[in-house]
């Protein structure tokens, strides 16, 4: 951003922040740096980059009343109290205070003997990792925690929010960061961020910087939350289009399809529709049946015995349902070798089976449709015992019923049949086999499935876009 004539040059404010120090420490209220041993202005030849002429360069220490350590003992979580700033609740700028760890009066003022910390005042994080830093806002009490520092900028002469800024731009990391030392976990000593070099603008300067920063930060933000806005758009336009689907109402009906009841005789001859309110709604040429009726395999999967040395034979998973869609076999155990003539080929996954997860809370009802290209260069892959298989006959589009079990309205139902407790539900077959199933013409079927597909892949391409 521009500079303004008009503004006092960092120079003189060095000097005014030199003369306040000197002040108090005559007056007992501040120490001394350790290290310095003096306030005098630093003379820089080869500086590390320019900076505008009304700028001038210094040390984190000339600018500053207090540069304290932490206590190096780990206080224990008490679940209530102050809160102890460790390294995880450094953000980029505030502190992250969502479940930290507290600390009872007496050990907050046990930890806070050499400086308590204010507001305004700065926490770097020097270790685990390094290089995070936080300003402490109003209401923040805190107590430090291992591995952090605590920072004093000089009382209305130096914005405590700018520093913050600056100690976070990369030149400041990079530069702390590489005078990490430790061989297991690096960490920043206190020698090397009391002598830290940093570029001062002058004090109005300071304050235009963090307004241009915030507002840069508030758009951001508003860009961001209008991204997480039209993700969520997306995932519910996506399942409107699916309940559409499944009630008829996405495609158009011809009356010349051949009726759905005809479909299913041919499979079964003695086959009896099943009656329900839902059948009034349904298009006329549209039958409801049990997702038993439709199936030429509905299992679970079987346990397997592992390999731990041979990876032939992958064993299809939960985890290998993504949570974000698709399906993956890299996160698959495998096969004891000796054990595959125990699975018998039905059990072998093939294009258009739907994978539905069976057990594990979060994770339960998670539906996939499975390709033999995720096989890649593994002959077979089998399902354990926690996903169960819906492979349906010749005359039922794989893509249709897995987009309808994939709908919200099946989700729902299957949520709110499952078995076992909290921490481990459970979806037993026999709700998938009595599953009720609305199904459509062969040829709607194959209109719907196109145009899922058709809006699908739109909503993708922009989906894809808010990504770049």
């Amino acid at each position: 951003m521009p500079q303004d004539p008009n503004d006092e040059p960092a120079s003189v404010l060095l000097e005014r922040i030199k003369t306040e120090k000197e002040r108090l420490i005559k007056e007992g209220k501040i120490k001394r740096s350790k290290k310095s041993g003096s306030s005098d202005t630093l003379h820089y030849e080869n500086v590390p980059f320019e900076v505008p002429s009304s700028w001038v360069w210094c040390r984190l220490e000339d600018i500053t009343v207090l540069i304290e350590d932490c206590p190096h003992t780990t206080a224990k979580d008490e679940g209530k109290g102050y809160p102890l700033v460790r390294t995880p609740n450094i953000g980029e700028g505030q502190l992250l205070l969502d479940g930290v760890h507290r600390v009872s009066k007496e050990v907050y003022d046990k930890r806070n003997v050499r400086a308590v910390p204010q507001v305004d005042d700065i926490i770097y994080a020097r270790e685990a990792p390094a290089g995070n830093v936080a300003v402490i806002r109003e209401n923040e009490q805190v107590c430090l925690g291992q591995r952090t520092v605590l920072i004093r900028p000089m009382n209305t002469l130096i914005d405590s929010v700018w520093l913050t800024y600056a100690m976070l731009t990369p030149y400041s990391r990079n530069h702390l960061i590489s005078k990490a030392t430790g061989s297991t976990v690096t960490h920043v000593n206190m020698a090397s961020i009391r002598p830290f070099d940093l570029p001062l603008p002058p004090l109005s300067e300071q304050h235009r910087i963090v307004a241009e920063i915030k507002r840069w930060f508030a758009l951001i933000d508003q860009i961001e939350q209008g991204k997480a806005d039209l993700q969520t758009i997306i995932k519910q336009t996506k399942s409107k289009i699916l309940d559409l689907a499944i009630h008829g109402k996405l495609v158009p009906q011809d009356p010349n399809d051949e009726p759905a009841i005809e479909l299913l005789k041919r499979i079964n001859p003695d086959f009896t529709p099943c009656d329900n309110e839902h059948s009034r709604k349904l298009p006329q040429n549209w039958c409801i049946c049990r997702l038993k009726d439709l199936c030429s395999f509905l299992s679970r999967g079987k346990s397997p015995k592992y390999s731990e040395n041979d990876k032939t034979y992958p064993v299809f998973a939960q985890k290998c349902n993504f949570k974000d869609g698709g399906i993956s076999l890299e996160q698959a155990r495998f096969l004891d070798p000796s054990t595959i003539c125990k699975w018998s080929e039905t059990y072998k996954l093939r294009t258009g089976d739907i994978l539905v997860n069976s057990t594990g809370t979060g994770t339960v009802g998670r539906t996939r449709l499975f390709h033999e290209s995720y096989l890649g260069q593994y002959p077979f892959v089998v399902p354990d015992s926690h996903v169960s298989v819906i492979r349906v006959i010749d005359d039922i589009i794989p893509q249709y019923l897995y987009a309808y079990i994939s709908s919200s309205f099946i989700q729902r139902y299957l949520q709110d049949n499952l078995a076992g407790s909290t921490n481990q539900k459970e979806l037993y077959i026999g709700v998938l086999e009595n599953l009720v199933i609305f199904v459509p013409p062969f040829i709607e079927q194959q209109r719907i499935v196109q145009k899922i597909e058709e809006l699908f892949t739109s909503i993708d391409e922009i989906q894809k876009a808010l990504e770049v």
